[in-house]
């Protein structure tokens, strides 16, 4: 209602560009076992991945803090950049920070520059699938720092159909593609979490997977499609299920069948 208000007059205009331009000039310097890292913080959203940096998901900070400094990583659902950001400025690592969200690029971009990571951190705004394809973004949310969105598929992280409230049409490639065509750099590590399609970017890059030293893949195991299919290809590129742990604290969250399942190379 506020906001229909200020459009309708010059001042009104101006004065919400200005609230926009307030919320994203606010940030928030954290600190994890005695590294500092800043984050945009424009909404509450935001205020809160930032707060709970250290404890919403340790088992991907110590994973982070496992590999070898100066490892290539694909992060992929890479949102605003939290772990991108951690694993470069922590351990030095090439970070190819995949995230096709309109809503979250300019967070992303904002969240590398203020931890000065720019030469590290490489953002590749498409989405990952089985193979290239051009087809719909579909979307949950509009904020940022929003999650939940599917690329080409009508169903979400749990395999249930996915209440969608905004699309847009890209172009979508698979891991080997991204590798192949883009010439980036293949990942020593992938860090997966895109809310429901996991199993199929798994399928376009099993050449990839079979030279990685580890995956973190967020699973839903009532998924069992999904489950299924990661576990297979997961497993037929020579790697071996370490362990999972469900990021939702709660028996009674929306999320209590998701977990991330950690996945090494002996």
């Amino acid at each position: 209602m506020a906001v229909t208000f200020l459009g309708k007059t010059s001042i009104g205009c101006y004065l919400y560009g200005q609230i926009i331009n307030d919320a994203m000039s606010r940030s928030k310097t954290i600190e994890h076992q005695g590294l500092k890292l800043i984050f945009s913080t424009p909404n509450p959203l935001n205020i809160f991945r930032a707060d709970t940096f250290s404890t919403k998901e340790p088992e991907t900070l110590e994973w982070i803090d496992g590999m070898a400094q100066g490892s290539v990583v694909w992060d992929i659902g890479a949102n605003i950049g939290l772990y991108s950001c951690y694993a470069a400025k922590r351990k030095g690592c090439k970070v190819f920070a995949f995230e096709p969200s309109v809503f979250n690029l300019e967070l992303l971009a904002r969240n590398i520059f203020l931890n000065k990571l720019t030469e590290l951190v490489t953002i590749i705004p498409l989405p990952l699938s089985d193979a290239m394809a051009v087809n719909t973004l579909n979307m949950t949310a509009t904020e940022w720092g929003g999650a939940l969105s599917t690329f080409g598929k009508s169903y979400g992280y749990d395999g249930q159909p996915l209440t969608k409230i905004f699309e847009f049409s890209t172009i979508g490639i698979s891991m080997s593609e991204a590798a192949d065509l883009l010439k980036i750099s293949s990942p020593d590590y992938i860090k997966m979490d895109v809310d429901g399609i996991e199993h199929l970017i798994l399928k376009g890059g099993i050449n990839i997977l079979k030279n990685v030293q580890g995956v973190l893949i967020e699973i839903n195991d009532e998924f069992q499609q999904q489950a299924e299919d990661a576990r297979n290809y997961l497993a037929a590129s020579g790697l071996i299920l370490k362990e999972k742990r469900r990021w939702s604290g709660t028996d009674n969250s929306p999320f209590a069948a998701t977990y991330n399942q950690i996945w090494h190379r002996e």
